[in-house]
């Protein structure tokens, strides 16, 4: 669902992008408030596992299209929405800045169509409210396949306004949503049991790794990872690596959603040429090793921030 430049116009990629700083700044200031021992590790390990994830697109049976999770739903039901959010917003800058995956113009359209959508809105009005505190199966999948039904949703919706309001383009509105919503609701769901699999076995395993069990720490003796929180973010860095590394081989070659519904209405899946940004070093993920290479740099860059926010917060409380 990475929207490119030529969809939007300088205006709304403006308006956007005014929107999705401050989104990233409160986002900021609340996550000062966590106190996890596991959230910095959490969200580097989380962070690199949406980026790999994120880069293996699974076929849309019968479509001739594909789709790949967004993973909001996934990092809020473990990090709170506003953890959540900031990680998804570093996987989405170092997509659009290093690899070119997302116009640099609609880098604010993107944050908000996909972290926002996803962390801010489906996460606390769906997921939440239909899991509670409770962890049973039932449960974590109702509200993982709903959840990202509608973050998904939500997002294919505001890619069509975007659009409408840019008004660049000469996509028929009404044909343009029809596809995006009915494409984005398969991969809605694909998603959903994705994340479900993901926080079913985290609840059996680890339950206070979730955060409607942690809610204010996840803590061991002398401030030390538990040897069970450890065996978890080992396994979900094992799996972005074999993701990472496989990505080129097991990825489907279809168009993703949004290509799909624009190829639906003039035939081809891309409307002119992409820009490239001058940071993006392997546009188009063209090397093996991309993979790797995103999940380390999005891991040292949330870890870079995690540090600064959490430092701050130490100094603001000595003072």
């Amino acid at each position: 669902m990475h929207v490119a430049d030529a969809l939007v116009s300088p205006a709304v990629a403006t308006v956007a992008g005014a929107v999705s700083i401050a989104l990233i700044g409160i986002s900021s200031h609340k996550i000062k408030s966590i106190k996890r021992d596991d959230i910095v590790p959490l969200m580097g390990v989380m962070g690199a596992f949406i980026f790999a994830a994120q880069m293996i697109n699974f076929s849309i049976p019968g479509t001739g299209s594909s789709g790949h999770i967004i993973g909001g739903v996934l990092l809020s039901a473990l990090m709170g929405p506003w953890a959540g959010f900031v990680t998804l917003v570093s996987v989405l800058i170092i997509q659009c800045l290093v690899f070119a995956d997302g116009g640099l113009m609609a880098l604010g359209c993107n944050i908000i169509n996909m972290a926002a959508m996803s962390c801010l809105v489906a996460y606390p009005l769906i997921y939440k409210p239909i899991t509670g505190k409770s962890l049973s199966k039932w449960r974590i999948t109702t509200a993982s396949i709903v959840a990202c039904v509608v973050g998904l949703e939500l997002g294919a919706i505001l890619v069509t306004m975007e659009t409408e309001l840019s008004g660049i383009t000469a996509l028929s509105t009404s044909r343009f949503l029809m596809l995006m919503v009915s494409i984005h609701l398969a991969i809605g769901i694909c998603e959903g049991i994705a994340t479900a699999v993901v926080l079913d076995f985290i609840a059996g395993y680890k339950p206070d790794m979730l955060y409607i069990r942690s809610v204010h720490s996840v803590k061991s003796d002398n401030g030390k990872l538990s040897k069970r929180t450890k065996i978890v973010l080992w396994i979900l860095a094992t799996i972005a690596l074999v993701f990472a590394v496989s990505f080129t081989w097991i990825a489907s070659g279809n168009p993703d959603g949004l290509e799909w519904s624009i190829a639906g209405i003039t035939g081809s899946p891309e409307l002119g040429e992409a820009k490239v940004p001058p940071t993006a070093l392997m546009p188009d993920y063209n090397s093996t090793f991309s993979g790797i290479v995103g999940g380390v740099i999005v891991m040292v860059m949330l870890w870079c921030v995690c540090t600064l926010l959490f430092r701050k917060r130490k100094i603001a409380v000595k003072a």
